[in-house]
């Protein structure tokens, strides 16, 4: 919090310095204003989370009970998200959440759905509304694949940070031996895309129709409802079973590729950017292994920022919300020059 708060003086003294010129003209002085009065209200949020972290600190040495030093840990999360989102270039309500098994056969499936467990359960705390795309499961109840829509409050401003590659260590119900196995499982988190921000072209697109399979009773095998579109010029291929007429399907499986084809479009935007200017956190990319769940030694480990909590089960029930907020800090002390348009040393804006 000291970097932040040094950089948000450092930038209100540049603002200020903007404000005394004898020349501005009525526009500069409004948007310079405006400017002024955000910066204001981050650091008046800065300053209440250096608040109730000491508070915290003091809470613990006098050993307070669990239940007040939760409470003010909770709105300390909450703190964290809320300054996040004032500083954030980049936020959205909508997002589409994608799992995979990695390594590690059905033990990686049945991972797969403590995932998606714990995603769902992440927004039902968070008061979203989840719509699954795709769900294919395994005999032993693993995942195979799912992709579902969130909806809510900063959905993708705050599950972005779940892409990348989770592992797990525990004894799998197929392990006789009580052994201990790795496995992994793959999350990519997107932004959903309006229809109006990225063009695509009906000629570019090859759409094919097939029974759908799996689980639903009475409507699966029927009729030629499921549909695989492929978008030719990238080879990017989404197919959509879920809903029971081929239009629903046709129409959720065009949401899924607007996605992919705008997080193609920024990965590649991303490669001419310098390294500087990347994120500290990671680049989300599928290839990074983002955290460790260790059941044995009910610990979760997020390796971007070398944090540790074990608190295993309450977090695969859903409380995300303290990882999350430590994510957050990291990305905001590690990127404020940038995100506040301030020179950094090479001279970048």
């Amino acid at each position: 919090m000291e970097k932040i708060s040094s950089v948000l003086k450092e930038k209100k003294k540049e603002l200020e310095k903007q404000l005394s010129r004898p020349d501005l003209n009525p526009e500069e002085m409004k948007n310079y204003g405006i400017e002024y009065a955000k910066l204001e209200e981050i650091e008046s949020i800065v300053n209440r989370i250096k608040e109730t972290q000491e508070f915290i600190e003091l809470l613990k040495e006098e050993e307070e009970n669990e239940q007040e030093i939760d409470r003010y840990e909770k709105e300390l999360d909450s703190l964290f998200q809320e300054l996040f989102l004032l500083l954030s270039p980049e936020t959205g309500d909508k997002a589409i959440v994608e799992i995979r098994p990695g390594t590690g056969g059905e033990e990686a499936a049945l991972f797969a759905r403590d995932l998606f467990r714990m995603y769902t359960r992440y927004a039902e705390r968070k008061g979203w509304n989840v719509e699954i795309a795709e769900m294919h499961e395994t005999d032993l109840g693993g995942v195979k694949e799912s992709v579902f829509f969130v909806k809510g409050k900063n959905a993708y401003s705050i599950l972005k940070y779940e892409s990348g590659v989770h592992r797990v260590q525990r004894v799998p119900i197929t392990e006789s031996g009580g052994r201990i196995h790795t496995s992994t499982a793959t999350v990519v988190v997107l932004p959903e895309i309006e229809e109006k921000d990225i063009e695509i072209r009906p000629e570019d697109l090859k759409i094919e129709t097939f029974r759908a399979s799996g689980h639903g009773g009475q409507y699966v095998n029927k009729t030629e409802s499921a549909v695989r579109i492929t978008h030719i010029p990238t080879g990017i291929v989404v197919s959509c079973q879920n809903e029971r007429s081929q239009y629903q399907n046709k129409q959720t499986a065009l949401r899924i590729l607007r996605a992919r084809l705008y997080q193609l479009q920024r990965e590649q935007l991303e490669k001419e950017l310098s390294q500087k200017r990347r994120s500290q956190i990671g680049t989300g990319e599928r290839s990074e292994k983002i955290r460790t769940y260790n059941f044995p030694q009910n610990r979760v480990t997020d390796h971007r920022i070398n944090y540790t909590s074990y608190r295993l089960q309450e977090i695969l029930d859903g409380d995300l919300d303290e990882i999350i907020a430590k994510l957050i800090e990291h990305d905001i002390e590690n990127n404020i020059e940038e995100i506040l348009g301030m020179n950094t040393s090479n001279g970048e804006h």
